[in-house]
């Protein structure tokens, strides 16, 4: 091969981070071992290992997906949820906001854990005065 002015051919085991010198410096004058070579100054030996993300079959499966999805839920999990459920079912609010408050329950009880003070008293306020037993 023929180079320019100067330049000679590039050694394949000379370290390409350090050039050969098995330090670097930054801007402010630190030295430090090159990462790469180990301050050997000689390219990084292949270990063998290599990224195999993604590279088994079974990977690139979506097994959350396999089958019939799950079942929606219809009732709340928690004990103050589902006092509010029945007190809503217990209401005289049209079907469909009985069932919206009751979604909203089941949604509130997923994101939080549980029925919290202030969501109970929005939707105590939404119900209306309960009828008395």
């Amino acid at each position: 091969m023929s180079y320019g002015a100067g330049m000679k051919e590039a050694d394949p085991n000379v370290c390409g981070v350090c050039g050969g010198d098995g330090r670097i410096e930054n801007a402010w004058g630190q030295v430090a071992r090159c990462p790469s070579c180990g301050g050997s100054g000689k390219r990084a030996e292949d270990t063998g290992f290599r990224d195999v993300t993604k590279t088994k079959e079974s990977h690139h499966k979506n097994t959350h997906r396999i089958g019939a999805p799950a079942p929606k839920q219809t009732w709340p999990s928690t004990a103050v949820g589902a006092q509010l459920a029945n007190d809503i079912k217990s209401s005289s609010l049209a079907p469909e906001t009985k069932e919206r408050l009751t979604r909203e329950i089941i949604e509130h009880e997923s994101t939080h854990g549980q029925c919290t003070k202030t969501f109970i008293k929005k939707v105590r306020k939404q119900i209306g005065p309960l009828a008395k037993s």
